[in-house]
């Protein structure tokens, strides 16, 4: 009887263990996906564009063949990728975290440019592809360059998840860099099939609503979809910068060029005066800024030498990523 007592015993401390290192992987996948919110915001305001031109009927398959493919990319490419230079070579993530920055602002920049400036609208859609005859070669197409703009996202995710996780060992990281990957695919491709939908959902409501409210609410809700797509744009291009902006100055500092990290804070603390969210806000802006000049230079860097390359190995559609 004393042994049975006992193996339950240490059953019951297996368990309080295996609930804390839950809760502590729960903590971790928590802390680390905030630190990767201007991607997700970038990428939610980005993926409503590769289901626009088809039928109702098929945007929400479309959404869940674009989310599975962001899980492999993510499960199957990028985390044991990631956790192979953690453990062999971890002085690779600043570097790596600086190239994303790069993009980030590259890219923020880029469609602020586009917005201010003449530009060609010639070159396809958000994919790259020109619209074509064939609705299903049309579908393969956007699943294939939304899946492909998704690899460049979810590294960003990955690798600024990794740089945020302090796990005590290699297990828990693994887990805690799995269960980030899993929430953030359903997050952000949840979004999108519900910002997708709701213009059904107004219209359905518009035309099929008992009451007169219910139909006015539906009407409204198919009138204020263009904004809202319009607004999380904006949102998504300035999340772009200020979050590139802070990537690149806190990467530098973490590899031993503190000036830039430090200037920001000074002029920011002197403009807050103790208020931290003051300070908060004036960081931000400050990291815009910079995220923005950031990617001016880039542009040509981008667009004449990158994209050139880009497209000639992964074809010309692809040169682009959104």
């Amino acid at each position: 009887m004393s042994g049975l007592l006992a193996l339950l015993d240490d059953v019951s401390a297996i368990a309080k263990v295996a609930a804390a290192s839950v809760d502590d992987i729960g903590a971790a996948a928590m802390k680390a996906g905030s630190k990767t919110a201007g991607v997700i915001i970038d990428d939610a305001a980005v993926t409503p564009k590769y289901v626009q031109g088809f039928e109702p009927a098929r945007e929400l398959p479309i959404i869940w063949r674009i989310a599975r493919g962001s899980l492999v990319n993510k499960l199957v490419f990028l985390m044991p990728a990631a956790l192979l230079m953690a453990a062999f070579a971890p002085w690779l993530v600043w570097p790596l975290l600086i190239l994303g920055g790069c993009y980030l602002c590259f890219e923020g920049a880029e469609k602020i440019v586009h917005v201010l400036m003449p530009h060609d609208d010639h070159s396809g859609g958000p994919d790259g592809s020109h619209d074509v005859g064939d609705p299903t070669h049309l579908e393969e197409a956007k699943v294939k360059g939304a899946i492909k703009t998704d690899f460049i996202l979810s590294a960003e995710i990955m690798v600024i998840s990794l740089s945020a996780i302090e796990a005590p060992n290699f297990a828990m990281q693994a887990a805690t860099l799995a269960v980030v990957a899993v929430l953030i695919t359903f997050a952000v491709y949840g979004a999108v099939a519900i910002i997708v939908k709701m213009d059904d959902v107004g219209l359905w409501l518009s035309q099929r609503g008992r009451l007169g409210a219910t139909r006015g609410f539906g009407r409204a809700i198919v009138k204020f979809m263009p904004w809202l797509l319009k607004a999380l744009a904006i949102i998504g291009t300035a999340a772009m910068l200020w979050v590139g902006g802070h990537i690149l100055t806190n990467s530098l500092k973490e590899m031993g060029l503190g000036v830039p990290y430090q200037t920001v804070h000074d002029i920011a603390h002197s403009i807050g005066q103790g208020d931290a969210l003051l300070e908060w806000g004036a960081t931000a802006a400050i990291d815009f800024v910079i995220g923005f000049l950031a990617g001016l230079i880039l542009i040509p860097i981008g667009t004449k030498l990158v994209a050139p390359i880009w497209g000639r190995f992964f074809g010309e559609g692809d040169a682009k990523a959104h």
